[in-house]
């Protein structure tokens, strides 16, 4: 990292704690944040018996403003090795830390993130955060019962059944969506992936924000690692169909899946306007609190966390899951793309829970 960062402060672990309360992290949070950090401190300080030492602070040991990748990785290594520590808690750790890491680069006191690149080589394990709100599948079934507005039930089972992110979900054309029905006057699932897979929903790694894809120009983006197969099952072909009995002609010639039914009739969603849905009903359900933290509101990224939890849990399958979420590499990709039906298909349709 370079030695210029005029706005490093004296003691990074204080300032960031503070800045944590200003921002009315609750107690408990600022804890847990301040526990690992200071383990990592004690960490970095014992390595200054090596090449790093030229680094090193006005103690002998380095500081957290001079960690490399190499001593965060190091650090993930410790932990694993401890017996105490399961391994949900070594992700806890870890991710605690990127987020350290990622705030004190965003303020300007750090140069760069050296957790960014430990992250994305870390396996990825169910969202570990202690702070995270739990909700069973009877409870979220409730949830969805209360929902009767087709467009909106149709953007929430989606995200429950799928676990897709915000983007995807707006980015989604008519031509990713295979039904084993046809659906006037609808062209449906024109994607040559979707070939002899009905009652599916394609979901590409592209567009980004500002692309001009399939006619349109993009107000989100796909974060996917690689493009994603995803199954529909009887529930969420249902609530699509119901869906797009009622879904408003449009003028894009993208074709877009879910349009707005209120302001911008007829127009592509924005992940703002979903967001907003999904608010609106958890605020009404007593599942969101204007203030609270991310990890107790239940928002779009929560159903991601949902789908990922349950489905993990229920089929005991972390490459399918993975699979289908977009987090996997090449060779995973191909094991599943070319054993689709009798892999992710099956496997997805034995397991998956009920939302309505």
């Amino acid at each position: 990292m370079s030695s210029a960062r005029a706005q490093e402060p004296d003691d990074p672990v204080a300032f960031f704690l503070r800045d944590m309360e200003l921002h009315g992290k609750s107690e408990r949070t600022r804890s847990e944040y301040e526990r690992v950090l200071e383990r990592f401190t004690t960490f970095l300080s014992g390595r200054s018996g090596n090449s790093r030492v030229e680094t090193a602070d006005a103690t002998g040991g380095l500081g957290p403003a001079d960690a490399t990748h190499r001593d965060c990785t190091a650090f993930v290594h410790e932990l694993r090795t401890d017996p105490s520590l399961a391994d949900s808690t070594v992700a806890t750790y870890a991710a605690y830390l990127h987020r350290f890491y990622a705030y004190m680069t965003q303020v300007g006191a750090f140069d760069a993130n050296p957790m960014a690149l430990v992250m994305e080589e870390l396996d990825e394990r169910i969202d570990p955060d202690p702070a995270r709100r739990e909700i069973s599948v009877p409870e979220m079934r409730s949830f969805v019962g209360e929902v009767t507005h087709p467009l909106d039930r149709a953007l929430i089972v989606t995200l429950l059944k799928t676990g897709m992110r915000v983007g995807e979900l707006c980015n989604l054309d008519l031509r990713d969506v295979a039904l084993d029905r046809p659906v006037a006057p609808f062209d449906l699932g024109g994607r040559p992936q979707l070939d002899g897979r009905p009652d599916s929903l394609f979901v590409p790694a592209e567009p980004s924000v500002g692309d001009r894809y399939n006619g349109e120009e993009r107000t989100a983006s796909n974060k996917r690692k690689r493009a994603t197969v995803i199954p529909v099952d009887e529930e969420l072909r249902t609530v699509l169909l119901r869906w797009l009995a009622i879904r408003p002609d449009t003028a894009s010639p993208a074709e877009p899946l879910f349009v707005g039914t209120r302001n911008g009739w007829g127009e592509r969603l924005t992940p703002e306007q979903v967001q907003r849905v999904v608010r609106d009903h958890a605020s009404a359900y007593g599942w969101y609190e204007a203030g609270a933290g991310v990890t107790e509101n239940v928002t779009p990224h929560y159903f991601r966390h949902f789908f990922t939890t349950h489905l993990r849990e229920r089929t005991g399958e972390r490459g399918v899951v993975k699979y289908l979420r977009g987090d996997v590499a090449d060779d995973i990709v191909d094991t599943y793309t070319h054993n689709w039906g009798g892999n992710v298909r099956e496997t997805y349709e034995e397991h998956v829970y009920s939302v309505t």
